[in-house]
């Protein structure tokens, strides 16, 4: 094997622990939060980006934490049906994918300086909790991937913490406090802010579940206890259905109920497909099925998250 051949594989491993597929996870809540933030006329461009950025490299850490400790603690075999994770296929390190995970929630923390700048204490306590149970997501002493509360802390950080927090830095950054401000800027939390965060809760959720409905039988063998181990795979899909219902019944209730334009309904438009994935997932238990409808979930969640922006810009 050739020295470029040895790059290119190195290459693709890294990118395979990193799980760009998952990035949508990422980017959707700055989307919405940002259309919000457009529709309400305190956009600011400067912060959003830098909320994707660090909202990208605590995804990318967590992807990294969860491929090294599940190694580590025995919970990938080769029995797993689910995508290749680098440490237990011997493809990276162990030691090299630790290393990696700190590098990266470092860069989260470097990246969030701007957005502690102008959204303040708060913002520099939101992002030094999300970075710590990014890495508590399968780590520490107290795993919550491993004791069923996976589902929870995807649903509050990368759902209602993720919207909130784009929506508040922008807010905050044209607000007329001055910088690193101690409280809430007026106008920066709202309910608006809140219910716009719960469509990209559920369906970012939606996603886990399809991921742990998928391992159902390797978890438990491991003695990973997620919510689909606890409860088994009935249970589960009726969770799934239900978090995108949820985001299904909330952009009638910015009409209904605050009197938006009927243009933030455009995330119907893909209720379809939601239909069509919720099939797979309420009838399939095996990888062939079920990691095409994890990726097409992630697809899902992009979409809806680009419509329902459209929405609040129209």
């Amino acid at each position: 094997m050739t020295a470029v051949e040895v790059e290119v594989s190195r290459t693709k491993a890294w990118l395979m622990a990193a799980r760009p597929q998952t990035l949508p996870a990422a980017a959707a809540p700055v989307i919405v939060g940002t259309g919000l933030a457009v529709h309400e006329g305190v956009f600011a461009p400067l912060a959003a980006l830098f909320a994707f950025v660090g909202a990208a490299l605590i995804q990318i850490g967590t992807n990294f934490a969860n491929d090294y400790y599940d190694a580590v603690k025995g919970a990938d075999t080769d029995d797993r049906e689910g995508f290749t994770r680098v440490t237990q296929s011997g493809l990276i390190a162990p030691e090299q994918v630790k290393l990696a995970t700190i590098v990266t929630f470092g860069l989260a923390i470097l990246s969030g300086t701007y957005l502690v700048y102008v959204g303040g204490l708060p913002i520099l306590v939101i992002g030094l909790v999300s970075v710590l149970c990014g890495w508590a997501y399968t780590g520490g002493p107290y795993p919550l991937g491993y004791h069923g509360l996976g589902d929870l802390f995807v649903f509050v950080f990368f759902g209602v913490v993720a919207v909130m927090g784009t929506f508040y830095v922008q807010a905050a950054a044209v607000a007329p406090v001055g910088p690193f401000p101690t409280s809430i800027p007026p106008g920066s939390v709202t309910w608006e802010a809140l219910a716009a965060s719960l469509p990209i809760a559920g369906i970012s959720t939606a996603i886990l579940v399809v991921n742990n409905v998928r391992d159902t039988e390797t978890d438990a063998e491991a003695g990973k206890n997620t919510l689909a181990v606890r409860f088994g795979y009935r249970v589960s899909r009726l969770e799934y259905v239900s978090l995108l219902g949820l985001a299904y019944v909330v952009p009638p209730w910015f009409v209904l109920v605050w009197g938006y334009s009927p243009a933030v309904l455009a995330p119907l438009l893909s209720l379809p497909y939601a239909v069509l994935v919720a099939r797979t997932v309420c009838t399939r238990t095996d990888g062939e099925a079920l990691n095409p409808a994890l990726e097409q979930t992630g697809k899902l969640l992009a979409l809806y998250a680009v419509l329902f922006a459209a929405g609040f810009v129209l």
